[in-house]
Order: structure tokens, then sequence, then C-alpha cells
């Protein structure tokens, strides 16, 4: 589930089964502090949420009423895991606002399920604070952060949703590599209640040789889903290397773009 470090999300399962007395929330989350200065077509942000927790936020522009995707990033690492991505997004017209949940890189704080989708939910409406209309955001996340995005547009009007390599429940993904124990992951993150209720299109791409959240649920995901919808199968792709798949970009910024200009 993580952008960096699928050993670390394992560990973090084995964990979530094996320790139980512990608060499940700090065994989910492996945040990397360490953050570089942001490279050449990146503007750093500070973000505040309603709880008063100052995140850390890199934006890449788009040219003038360009779709923006609000980006919601894995358990593992930070915004600068996928900067690369963010600025091949805008090379294609996209603009992205990528935030680091509390407790990531320079965000403060600590990084719980409730934060997380306080974080979503700031860093939206920071968009719509700069005059970005609801009609021209699309909620992304890849695998934790497509579960933080699709819960993001059931509580704030979006023009679509982007998913890439999400689960259904943690607790699925826990059976996959546990077994019935799996169960002491409760209800969290519990993508696959929400998606049945969104109502604006849907992008859902996942490798088909994904080690960490296996294929068959981001397929599970995707059919639960109401139309419109659309699903890429990432062949050959595993789960930290999925943007590496030739025309994913390009699937996203189309995506992004048709919901946005109708």
């Amino acid at each position: 589930m993580a952008v960096a470090g699928s050993r670390a999300s394992l560990i973090g399962l084995a964990l979530i089964l094996g320790c139980s007395v512990l608060p499940l929330d700090s065994l989910i989350f492996f945040p990397d502090r360490y953050v570089p200065d942001p490279p050449a077509g990146i503007e750093e942000r500070t973000i505040t949420t309603s709880d008063g927790v100052r995140l850390n936020a890199w934006y890449a522009a788009g040219p003038p009423g360009a779709p923006t995707l609000v980006w919601s990033h894995g358990n593992g690492g930070n915004i600068a895991g996928r900067v690369d991505v963010q600025l091949a997004l805008a090379a294609r017209g996209v603009a992205v606002l990528a935030y680091d949940y509390r407790g990531y890189g320079r965000s403060e704080g600590r990084p719980s399920e409730g934060g997380v989708y306080r974080d979503a939910e700031a860093a939206y409406d920071s968009e719509r604070a700069r005059g970005v209309p609801a009609e021209r955001i699309v909620a992304f996340g890849e695998s934790l952060g497509g579960a933080v995005a699709i819960r993001l547009a059931t509580e704030r009007p979006c023009a679509g949703v982007g998913v890439v390599s999400t689960f259904t429940t943690i607790q699925d993904v826990a059976r996959r590599h546990y077994g019935t124990v799996a169960i002491l992951a409760g209800n969290r993150f519990d993508s696959l209640s929400r998606v049945r209720r969104l109502g604006v299109p849907l992008f859902v791409a996942h490798g088909d040789e994904d080690e960490v959240v296996p294929f068959a649920l981001g397929e599970r995901l995707f059919a639960a889903a109401n139309e419109p919808k659309r699903f890429l199968r990432a062949a050959g792709a595993h789960h930290n290397d999925v943007f590496d798949v030739p025309g994913l970009l390009d699937a996203v910024a189309a995506f992004a773009h048709e919901v946005t200009h109708g």
C-alpha cells in the first residue's frame, strides 16, 4: 500500500494482525519525514486543516482552465516519491496538488485514519479557496490514497475520481496475505461501501502483478462502482512501478480532461 516500501506495507499488516493491543492506525502508516527542496516546476504550499494541523504540499500548475488533481499518496514515503509523475501530468495539461498527510514529510501531527480524511478535505478546500471550481477538481489517489480520494468525493463535490492500485478494504488485503485473522483489521478504509455511493465518473487502474494489493481487489472495487466508469489493466505492473506502464499517465490525463470539460 506504499509508494516506497511494499515490504513495509506487509510488515504493517503483520503487525496489525499480530499486535492487536496496539492502536491500529499507528501500524498502517509509514511516513518518511525527509523531503528535499521541490524541483523546478513545483510550488511549495502550506495548508491548514480544520483541526489546526499545518500540511506541506507541492503544486504543479497546468494551463489556464486545466483540470486539477488533488493527489493523495500511499501509506509510505511522502510527496517527493511521485514528483516525477506530478510533473509528467502537468506536462499533459493537468494541474496537480500533492499534499503530505499529517506526520509525513514536513507536515505537522501524527497520521490516523480520521486525520488523513481531514487532510484531504483541507487540500481540496485550499484549491476551492484559490478559485478552482468543483467541476474542475478530480479526487485522485494511489493505493491507500485511493481510499482517501474515494472518501473525499463522498464529502466534497468534484468532477471525478481516479484511483491506482487501490483496495476494497484493508481487511480484504490482510485476508489475502494472512487469512481469517484479518478480521482484526476491522472496517478501516472501507472503499467498497463508499464507492457504491459515488455519483461522478470513476477511473481505476491496477497492475495485474501487484504483490501488495491483489489485482482482483481492484477489479472488485471497480465492479461495485456505478457508471460511468473505466478500468485500465496495467499489464505486468507491480505495486510500486505501476506508473511506468506505457499509456497510464496518458489515460489519467485524458480522464481528467474529459470529466472536467464535458
